[in-house]
């Protein structure tokens, strides 16, 4: 069984949010709370030690109360760098990964991915979310990945390697479905992330009595 503590938790927030025009996504407001700090504390309760990856803005970032971290890579490289970048400063033997624009992610996220990668006696594991027609999609910037890959995934990227896919073909992958696919939704601009608001709005909304 992997216990909480042996995680640490990662929000990958080192984009260069071009579809937001330039902005720093993660420090957009989501409810009022910029969406890498309300990543951070829906990840918080589920792994050990929090890290945050940003290569932007780091003061605003460390302000949240958690270690923030650049990736270790040149010219924003992609989610690869930032699973580096947390696999090089990561002191359990399991990292957890999360997007900071996907604010509904589940509350027992780690847990599942724990538990499948226990069962499995798999190095990674990375969650599944059905798409629009229905089809399981895998969602692998929600990830658990072994500490002890990050000397695999450096020698990857050194080799120009950038595919998530490609790298999780390497080694033991096991995929983990959840049923809820808005729970994965992500705001790539402005006003998918509006839409995302309203969304949580309307789930949050007292229903009428009839």
């Amino acid at each position: 069984m992997v216990e909480r503590r042996d995680i640490t938790g990662l929000v990958l927030a080192g984009g260069q949010g071009a579809r937001m025009g330039g902005l720093e996504k993660g420090l957009q407001g989501f409810g009022g709370v910029p969406l890498a700090r309300h990543a951070a504390q829906r990840l918080a309760p589920q792994v050990g030690p929090l890290l945050l990856n940003a290569n932007r803005h780091l003061g605003l970032y460390a302000a949240f109360g958690w270690p923030v971290h650049a990736d270790t890579l040149p010219d924003y490289p992609g989610p690869l760098a930032g699973l580096l970048t947390g696999l090089t400063h990561c002191t359990t033997p399991w990292l957890a990964t999360v997007p900071c624009d996907s604010p509904a992610f589940p509350r027992d996220l780690v847990a599942r991915l724990a538990q499948a990668a226990c069962d499995a006696h798999a190095q990674v594991a990375v969650a599944c979310a059905p798409d629009a027609e229905g089809r399981m999609r895998r969602q692998p910037v929600f990830s658990l990945v072994q500490s002890a890959l990050r000397a695999d995934l450096a020698a990857f990227l050194a080799q120009d390697g950038r595919k998530i896919g490609a790298w999780l073909a390497r080694h033991a992958c096991i995929e983990v479905p959840f049923d809820d696919a808005d729970a994965f939704a992500n705001a790539n601009t402005l006003d998918e992330l509006r839409a995302l608001e309203r969304a949580q709005v309307q789930q949050q909304r007292p229903m009428r009595a009839p």
